[in-house]
């Protein structure tokens, strides 16, 4: 029997979700399935997976063949590379320990990678507000301006009415 793993649509329309499946490579998309390894949402901003990675990396282990959207899932989440750090360990080239540490610093490192994207968009984002504010203050102090300059004109105009009205009375 070929497995494949595979994504299998839920949700709504216009906001799909997938379930991240072990199927028969014959079974229809969302139809029958052996095993649900995770899930994953690309509607959230970076899209969300939640992987069972030991269940994963059996199943790659073992010959199921993933789908080209889910091989990408499986390599960004490190399931290859610890398919291919365990290959070293059999061969003899290290030992469990050196991979798992080798692991661990891809990891690490991206992580890294995703902290600096937050942090620059964060960054982006409070640039943006600022200027926005700093623009919306301007806009505010010119009609304060404008609002002055038409109340002193008003001002100047009753003084002048008044003076006016005064004047002929003394005549």
């Amino acid at each position: 029997m070929a497995t494949k793993i595979r994504l299998q649509r839920g949700g709504r329309k216009g906001y799909a979700v997938y379930r991240i499946v072990i199927a028969d490579a014959r079974a229809p998309r969302d139809g029958r399935f052996t095993e649900k390894i995770g899930t994953y949402n690309p509607n959230t901003n970076p899209a969300t997976v939640d992987l069972n990675f030991d269940r994963a990396l059996y199943w790659v282990e073992v010959g199921a063949q993933p789908t080209d959207t889910v091989r990408n899932l499986l390599k960004n989440e490190g399931v290859y590379l610890m398919k291919h750090l365990r290959g070293g360990v059999r061969k003899g080239a290290f030992d469990e320990d050196a991979a798992q540490k080798k692991f661990d610093a891809w990891k690490e490192a991206k992580e890294k990678g995703f902290e600096a994207v937050r942090q620059s968009e964060a960054k982006a984002k409070k640039d943006l507000a600022e200027k926005k504010l700093a623009a919306e203050k301007k806009v505010n102090e010119a009609i304060a301006q404008k609002v002055a300059e038409k109340k002193a004109a008003e001002a100047v105009a009753k003084a002048e009415a008044a003076a006016a009205e005064e004047a002929p009375a003394e005549a």
